[in-house]
Order: structure tokens, then sequence, then C-alpha cells
């Protein structure tokens, strides 16, 4: 499901080849350290056959953020206002009879139905072991904007949601396994006839740093081995955040990585904070059926201002450029 920020209407992105809804893929909480903002990024894509990988029309990525600072200051002053409540209702305290008097303690009705029985013959483990998180899937299936009621629209393409497990990667360098990868990349050489043998011989080094010779190969090959070898440590990490630092190319980068737009708002150059791999795709189970989206590696740029005008209430649309898996097999 879908979460937005509180003052920001939630984004409803189509597709632009096919018109489309596109499907929410993930939502990442990231504020900026320093920052005196939430901050929510959507990733949005075309889930109808075909779409997925046709380019940038078929993706969209928004930014969301509100202010914390109000937030502390409504509640100051909701604490102070009961505060005053308090003060108010103790000097009227004789008009509410005797001290002697005892009122009666505040009771909490709960409504079990028309099951007469008490809550301590309530087997409420057998309930919420009832609870699927499909539910709130299929309950919160028609994003709106902030203050409205939601509507269910069973169009709407849906994939199963999980919460994401965050690991820093220094944690798993000691536990490196390099086997599976070394099988992957020898398929992929019995297919692209290259000498990998040879590559991984003289690019393997035990210092944990990158260290190719010159080897006689197609630098496409070489991208995609650095790929392949940087998350041998973790195969199946779905998410690598890194605000302001390097992307992992599954492939040669295009021209469009050296001419990003600028910002659409305040006109400053965009960044790299995050990219979605390749393990993600055979996660992204839907809860329509029918539904697949297909891709390598997506590459997310932001404002690198991460700029918000006051009183805004629109997400604005940021930047990703995608990369198509060089051979699909290798993920499944």
């Amino acid at each position: 499901p879908q979460d937005a920020l509180p003052t920001v209407a939630a984004p409803r992105p189509v597709c632009q080849r096919c018109g489309q809804p596109l499907a929410l893929i993930v939502q990442v909480y990231c504020p900026l350290e320093g920052s005196p903002f939430h901050r929510l990024l959507h990733v949005f894509a075309c889930a109808c056959p075909g779409c997925s990988t046709g380019g940038a029309r078929s993706w969209n990525v928004f930014r969301s953020q509100c202010l914390q600072v109000p937030e502390r200051e409504a509640q100051d002053a909701q604490t102070q206002e009961n505060s005053l409540a308090a003060e108010d209702w103790c000097e009227g305290a004789d008009d509410w009879g005797s001290d002697t008097e005892e009122a009666p303690s505040p009771q909490l009705t709960l409504d079990f139905g028309n099951d007469a029985s008490s809550a301590k013959d309530v087997d409420w483990t057998a309930r919420l072991q009832d609870l699927r998180l499909q539910d709130a899937v299929l309950g919160a299936a028609h994003p709106v904007p902030p203050g409205e009621q939601t509507a269910l629209s069973p169009g709407l393409p849906l994939f199963l949601p999980y919460y994401i497990c965050v690991a820093d990667e220094d944690e798993y360098i000691d536990f490196v396994n390099l086997d599976h990868a070394h099988s992957l990349l020898r398929d992929y050489q019995q297919r692209e006839g290259i000498a990998m043998d040879q590559l991984l011989s003289q690019s393997l080094s035990n210092d944990g740093g990158e260290k190719y010779e010159k080897t006689v190969i197609k630098s496409g090959d070489q991208t995609f081995y650095k790929f392949m070898k940087r998350i041998a440590a973790c195969q199946e990490q779905i998410l690598r955040y890194s605000w302001s630092g390097e992307p992992l190319f599954l492939t040669c980068p295009a021209s469009e990585v050296t001419e990003l737009p600028a910002c659409s708002q305040c006109g400053g150059r965009r960044i790299f904070e995050f990219q979605l791999m390749p393990a993600l795709v055979s996660m992204l189970k839907s809860a329509n059926l029918g539904l697949s989206v297909e891709f390598g590696t997506i590459l997310v740029y932001t404002c690198e201002k991460s700029c918000w005008p006051p009183n805004h209430q629109i997400p604005m649309e940021e930047f990703c450029i995608i990369q198509e898996d060089p051979d699909e097999l290798l993920f499944k």
C-alpha cells in the first residue's frame, strides 16, 4: 500500500505509453541528515505486458516532503492547552460536590458484536492470525489526497507489500562467497563467448578493492562483471542506497547519465540517490493476476538541494534511468 505524508497529495501517475495507472514498486522514507523535512520517495512502473521495458515513459519517481518543526510546535501547543484546561478544572472543583465523594472511575466499553461473552473468552490469537498484509493492500487500493475518503478501485495494479531490511554493505565484506557469481558468469561466458576464466583470475583481489588488468574485453562485459562482483556479497539485495554516491551500472552508461536534466523546480542539478536491483523483479508478485515488471536496474536521481517551496502540497517528479538486464536468466 502507498503511504503519503500528511500535507502532500499521494501521487497517481499513469503510463505515458498505454494510459493505464502505474503500480507502486517501492517507497522509501529517506530524510536527509540535518534537514528539517520528512522525506518520502515513490517509484512507479507500468505493470502491463511490455510496458515496463519501454523506458522512462513507463516509469515515474516522486519526492514528497513536509516540515517536522510545525508538528513539534503543534504538540507543544496542545500540551500547554491541556495544562491550562486542567488548571481551570481544578479552580472549579468545589462545584463538583464534596471532596469526600468519590467520582466513578472511567470505564472503557468494548463492543464484541452480538456475542455477550467477555473479552477473556474471545480467542484474540486466532483473530489476529487471520489478519493479512494483503488485506491492507486491497483496502488501500486507490491513493487519494489527505483528508479525502479512500475509494476502492479494483482495477488498480497492486503488488504484494514487503518491508525492506536495511544493512550496511561493509557488514557483508567478510562473508563474500564468489562461487555462485563464478557459476553465473561462466554461463554468461558460454552464451557470449567471453574468456571469463582469464578475466576472473586477473580481476579478483584479496584486498577487496577493484583491480582490472588490461584484458582484451568489451567495455560492456567489464561493466557487467563489475556489477556481478559487487553484489556477490549479498545476491538477494533489492535496493542500494547511497545519497550523492556512485551508482552500480549493469550495462555501459549512456549519455543520459552525463546529461541529467536539472530539477524542474529550482533548476539545480540532480544527484544519484538509490537504485533498484534485479532481485526485486522476482519479488513483485501481484495481488491482481497478470501483472509483471521487468528491468535490470533502475537508477534514481533527485534534486541535490532537495528543494521544497513553502506550503507545497504536490509531489515533485524526479528522474530515473532504466537499464535492461543483459541476461535476465542470471537473476531468475
